[in-house]
Order: C-alpha cells, then structure tokens, then sequence
C-alpha cells in the first residue's frame, strides 16, 4: 500500500462516524421530542431501541392506528406533533387513519414510517412490503414528505415539525426507507446538517378592520351567541377567552371538546339550552368551531327562522364562507384574535339585552331539572342516564381527571350530562366521529399530563382498540376503563329475522370484559348498579391502579345510531 494510501486510511479511522438511526433519533431530541408512540418491526425496530436507550419514552402498542390515535391527542394536549413510528405497508396503512383523523381534527401528528427501497418500488419489482406510501399518504394529510439521504434527515425533520404545527396544525407523514439508517457520514457534519425549529407556529395578528367589524356587529346584537370549538381548547388561550366571555357577557356554547375551558356550570353556559340558542340567537361567534355537520352546516331547522349573522375566528382564511355566508371574518391565531377583541371591548361595553340572558338562563334550568331525575335512578340493569349520573358526580369531585369518551349512546348522551370543569379534560371523536379513539387517547393522556385518566367506553367502540389494555397493564397506567355493556352496537336485543346467526348488531350476551383486564394484571370490576358504579370508579381513580370496570346495562337500552340516526339511511322498498 502507497503512503498515500496508508495516509488515507489512518485519517479515516480516526473519524467519527454516524448515521441514519442516530441522526433521526438526534433531530428529534433536538426539536423537544421526548415520546415516541409505535409499534416495532421491520424496518424500523432498532431506531425504536435506540431512540429508547437515548432517553426518548418509546411506547409500543399492539396496532399501529392505537399508536397513531395516541400520537395525535398527545400533538392536541401539547402543542407540539405527537410522533407515531410504524413498520412499512401494512403497518403503515394501519397508522394511516390516525394520521387522516389527526388531519381532519387539526391535531398536529408526524407519522413516521420505514418504507421499502425506491429503486425497487419504482419499478415495481416486488420488494418486502413494497408500496409507494409517499404517494398514498399525500391526499390524506397536511404534507409528505421522503429522506432519501442522511445529510437530509435534519432538514426532513425540521419541515414535518413546522408543516404540522403552523397555521392550521395537522397531520404530516415522514417516509424513511430503510437503507437510509444504515447510511454513514461523519458525526461533524452529521451534527451540522441538523435543524432546530425556531418559532414553528408564529401568531398570526387580526387586521385591526377586521377586529373592528366584529365588534361592531357583536356589540349590535340583541341576542348574541359565543361558540367555543375544539380549536379554542387547543390554543391555550384560556385566560383571554375566559376574559372575553365573561367581559362581553354573552352566553357561550362549547362543543364537546371544548367543554371547560369555562366550567360548564358558569352562569353563562348555554350548554343546556343548546337548541334554544342555535335557533334564537342573532349573531354567532364561532371561536375555533367549524360550521360542518356538527353545527348543522350552519342551515336548517336547527338554527330556526331567525336571521344570523356570523362571525368566525379561524386561522384558516378557506374555512370563512364554506357553508353560509360570513359577515366578520376574522383570520388569525385564536390567541391574538381573542386579545385583540378583549381589548376592543373597552371598560364600558354593554351586557346583552336582559331579556336574552333570562330567557337562555331559564331555559338552562327547566332542562336540567327535568334531567335530575333520570340521572338519580339506581335500578339494576342500569339505563345510560343512571349510569352517566354516576360518573358525572366522579368527575364534579375530582375535575382533574382526564374524561375520554367514544360510542354510539355512550358518547352523544355523555355530552351532555357529564360537566367539565377545566380545559382540555374531555377527549372524544371529534370531527369525524371515528371510533376506536378510545385506547389510544387514554394512554397519550395519561402519559402526557401525569393525570388520572376516566375511558368511558360503548361496549362497541372499545372492541376496535380493546387489546390495548395490556398496553395499559404493561406501563401501568393510572387509567380507568368503563365500559357500558348492553350487549350489542346500539343495544343487544334485535333479532335477525331470517333466523340463523344473531343479528348483526348482537354481541355476546353479558360478556365480561373486566376479566381481560384480570388476564393482563390489572383490576377487573363487574358492576349492575349506578353506587356500585361510582364506588368502583372512586377506587381505581385513587388507586391509580389500570382498572375496567364491565357496567351492566339493560340491553334495551340505546337507540339506533344515538343522536345521529337521521344519518342512517333507510330501505323503503318493500321485498315479497
């Protein structure tokens, strides 16, 4: 060998060298990442591994979409994208519909996934779980993107941090095919090509007209209305919507997710008279709601004949107008928006008429006293109302808990009786409606906030994320999984006319789900009446213990579709 040569070689040596795995791993720690949700495999298993004995919290569960549910609730709660990691293909189509969801409810969320090699998939050669998932996970999310080089992984990073939490947040997908963590660089330069986000979500300040309309009209309204969505809660602007609400003294009405970011027994909450004030109100405000499906669109009979005029805070300019007409735009971040309107409304602002305020204050009382009752029963089998009764009053004892809520009856009817207290408490379905949140939202929350965490659970919605309770068990999660058993989707008593096999919406009848909880090490708790119900609950939420606690409910009890059943559409034609 040359001296040449030799002279090369001894300089390489002597190099420090790093590569994919580490430089993933390093960006993310860089950027605040301190939890990665997933499940490990191939490709992806050893950055899952390293990524854990670099400090970073990895939680594996059993189904990739769990994984990326937890990912995006945990992006809601914090500001900051929830990571998700999965396999290629299957794994990756599996962590596609969190990502989706993510997206359509304005979490910010990075998928991360490994991916076969591009030589191959773009040839279609038929390589290990081939797919070109880049190109599958465009449509569905905020943005994609694909590093296909170590010196990029900084910069790769970097754009999916920023794409997911500017502007509107929302989902974005990072495809990372395997030979790139096996790819080497020098650890000086591989240190240099890495970015940290500065500013990733700069606020964006109303125009000074813009604030002005909407005060103008505000102040011109003879029955007002303030409507507090989902993204109110996200903004952590607490105080200053606090403050506008109680200063402006118009009624306000939240939506499920936005419920207590004021207490819902505020003497301003219309919650009660939700159907009052969307049909009789004047002048709306939407404050990070949506005017889709679960505001009616804005239109028709549930708004009434009363003319409305709107006015929308949003971050996104496209959201104004897309279903009725907008009359004060508002466009900027939920926080500078809020303050901006705080500080118009002066020392002297004018407290809607009294008559407006009497009438939703009297309208909120009659319908809670004809609730009282129905939430008092403690008959065996329970009905939801009395089982709902008792978890209202766990949840008025101990505000801090985390409330996650999905299902059909389960979900639509606990809107409504279980009252929030504090902000960002409640988690449920959101926009889309999806089931199988579940799972996936308790164990993000509890591992995001260190609070007790409440899971109430339809006996349906729990079996699409069901075997993440030993992913409960196995971290050991202060989480408390109730599930109302009534033995089927709906109710467990329909009958499949033909005769043969049970009807489709029948499950087992009096299944035990406690005893899966019991498989894994948790507590199993079986309960038939409203007081057993809340001493259970009591002990699991003090006890921190994971707990499921199978609620006995009639299996008659339940409607079809819940609250939503105008949406299922119905066969008219008649068969001989």
């Amino acid at each position: 060998m040359s001296a040449v040569a030799q002279s090369i070689e001894t300089r390489t040596e002597e190099q420090e060298l790093t590569d994919g795995f580490h430089l993933v791993i390093d960006a993310l720690k860089l950027n605040g990442v301190t939890t990665i949700y997933g499940v490990p495999g191939i490709p992806i298993t050893d950055l899952g591994r390293m990524a854990q004995a670099a400090g970073i919290r990895v939680i594996s569960f059993r189904h990739e979409q769990n994984a990326g549910n937890a990912a995006a609730i945990a992006g809601f709660l914090t500001r900051k994208p929830g990571i998700c990691l999965t396999v290629s293909a299957p794994g990756f189509l599996n962590g596609l519909t969190a990502l989706a969801n993510a997206t359509t409810n304005c979490f910010p969320m990075i998928l991360i996934s490994g991916s076969s090699e591009r030589e191959i998939v773009d040839l279609q050669q038929g390589d290990y779980e081939e797919m070109d998932q880049l190109a599958v996970a465009r449509p569905l999310c905020k943005a994609a993107f694909r590093v296909l080089h170590a010196a990029d992984i900084g910069i790769g990073v970097a754009r999916a941090i920023r794409a997911a939490v500017s502007g509107r947040p929302g989902g974005v997908y990072l495809d990372l095919p395997a030979k790139l963590f096996g790819q080497v660089m020098n650890a000086d330069a591989g240190a240099k090509s890495l970015v940290k986000v500065i500013d990733p979500a700069p606020a964006q300040i109303p125009a000074p007209a813009a604030v002005r309309r909407a005060l103008d009209l505000l102040k011109g309204a003879r029955r007002p209305l303030i409507i507090l969505g989902k993204g109110a809660a996200y903004a952590q602007a607490d105080e200053a919507i606090r403050t506008l609400v109680e200063k402006s003294g118009v009624p306000f009405l939240p939506m499920s997710m936005a419920k207590g970011l004021l207490p819902d027994t505020h003497p301003q909450c219309a919650g009660a008279a939700r159907s009052t004030v969307l049909k009789d109100a004047d002048v709306v405000m939407l404050i990070g709601a949506r005017l889709n499906w679960l505001l009616s669109h804005g239109k028709g009979k549930t708004w009434g004949d009363a003319p409305k005029k709107f006015i929308q805070i949003d971050i996104e300019p496209r959201e104004m107008d897309s279903n009725v007409e907008i009359a004060a735009p508002l466009v900027g971040d939920i926080g500078s928006c809020v303050a901006a309107l705080v500080d118009g409304l002066g020392s002297n602002w004018p407290a809607p008429p009294a008559e407006w305020t009497a009438a939703v204050g009297a309208k909120r009382e009659e319908n809670v006293a004809k609730m009282a009752p129905r939430l008092m029963k403690n008959t065996a089998p329970m009905d939801f109302h009395g089982a709902l009764g008792a978890l209202r009053t766990v949840i008025r004892e101990r505000p801090d808990a985390i409330l996650v809520n999905e299902g059909a009856n389960t979900l639509d009817l606990a809107r409504g009786v279980i009252d929030m207290y504090q902000p960002r408490k409640r988690l449920d379905v959101g926009t889309w409606g999806v089931m199988g949140i579940g799972m996936g939202y308790a164990v993000a929350a509890a591992i995001e906030t260190g609070k007790p965490v409440l899971a109430v659970e339809g006996d349906s919605a729990f079996g699409f994320s069901g075997m993440e309770v030993e992913t409960i068990c196995r971290y050991n999660l202060p989480v408390c999984i109730v599930i109302f058993n009534n033995n089927g989707i709906y109710r467990g008593t329909d009958v499949n006319p033909a005769g043969g096999d049970v009807a489709t919406t029948v499950f087992v009848k009096n299944a035990r789900y406690d005893r899966m909880m019991e498989a894994f090490g948790g507590v199993g708790v079986n309960v038939t009446t409203p007081d057993e119900l809340k001493r259970a609950v009591d002990a699991a939420l003090s006890s921190g213990k994971p707990t499921l606690i199978n609620a006995v409910i009639d299996p008659a009890a339940g409607t079809e579709s819940g609250r939503i059943g105008n949406l299922n559409p119905q066969s008219v034609v008649k068969k001989k």
